[in-house]
């Protein structure tokens, strides 16, 4: 149980699958294990925790597993409109955002909404929480890039853009975030809230994700995954990684070594090992699952790690404190 890792793959066919994953000497495996049919619409994002996962859809509802006990934990009605990002703040809180412009801070205890923010005049595309749990991030179709004080709970700042960002995320260490506007990644420095290089990718960015504070692994329009090295914009390799375009990217570290999730709208979900020593070599493909679906969103569950260093690192101030609005 210490040591189960579960791939959970969301759809436009409203199912949430998942997946047992045994990882090897060399090749991993992974089985199926469960699949889960609560939304009645397309899923759009999943997000995961030590305990629980969390998938939003165009329903409008978030629907909450707790992956210990392997049952249904209930549903999150408090939108009205798609979600369409959610992000779990260690174990004491969600964020959700959707199309009715609010992001809202859930209470993962009782599982009630604590604060509701109005935090676009359009929708809300995607939302980042700072690892010290304090800020978050936000952006939206109003071309406005936000800054949220979670301690206080009000607006910190707002930057107007001249396009819509449709990708925020911070950095693992929260010195740096990056905004998605079509084809290019924007990487600002947290101290001057200024940007300091721009990656331009040859496609439309679908998905990104931090590897590490120097590896940004990025998935556009069409069958390769890049890796760039956010602080100096360098590109460090590419690699075809599915038939079809890349829908999803996740990470997550396995005994030291990062491992990369991708899935696709060609109905694979794939694991990859990348060697940190060999960061302009293709990293290596782990195991790989068909869902016959078209795939939407993806997530990797690990029993007691997912997120959950981030708050015993910081202590009990974390579920005390911050967070707290």
């Amino acid at each position: 149980m210490d040591d189960r890792i579960e791939l959970l793959c969301g759809c436009y066919e409203q199912i949430l699958f998942g997946y047992r994953v045994t990882p090897g000497e060399e090749q991993w495996t992974a089985t199926a294990d469960f699949t889960n049919h609560s939304h009645t619409a397309s899923l759009s994002v999943v997000a995961v925790n030590n305990r629980f996962v969390a998938t939003g859809s165009k329903d409008e509802t978030i629907q909450i597993y707790d992956m210990k006990k392997k049952v249904e934990h209930g549903a999150l009605l408090h939108h009205n409109g798609s979600i369409t990002c959610l992000e779990f703040f260690g174990n004491t809180h969600l964020l959700s955002g959707a199309e009715d412009g609010l992001m809202c801070v859930w209470n993962t205890k009782k599982w009630e909404c604590q604060q509701t923010f109005r935090a676009h005049k359009g929708h809300v595309l995607s939302l980042s929480i700072h690892p010290s749990g304090k800020l978050a991030l936000s952006v939206g179709t109003d071309k406005s890039l936000r800054t949220w004080n979670l301690v206080e709970g009000r607006s910190a700042f707002i930057k107007n853009i001249k396009q819509i960002a449709h990708i925020v995320q911070w950095s693992p260490s929260g010195e740096k975030y990056v905004v998605v506007i079509h084809d290019k990644v924007d990487v600002y420095e947290l101290e001057t809230a200024s940007v300091t290089g721009t990656i331009k990718n040859k496609t439309r960015i679908s998905s990104i994700r931090f590897i590490t504070d120097t590896l940004l692994a990025v998935a556009g329009d069409d069958d390769l995954i890049r890796i760039y090295d956010p602080n100096s914009q360098k590109f460090l390799c590419e690699f075809k990684a599915h038939e079809t375009r890349v829908k999803s990217l996740y990470s997550l570290e396995y005994k030291g070594s990062p491992v990369i999730a991708s899935s696709s709208s060609d109905g694979y979900a794939k694991l990859w090992k990348l060697d940190l020593n060999k960061v302009t070599t293709a990293p290596t493909l782990l195991c790989e699952v068909s869902t016959s679906a078209r795939l939407t969103c993806l997530a990797v569950w690990h029993c007691g790690v997912n997120d959950d260093s981030k708050t015993e690192k910081s202590g009990p101030e974390v579920s005390s404190g911050k967070l707290s609005i």
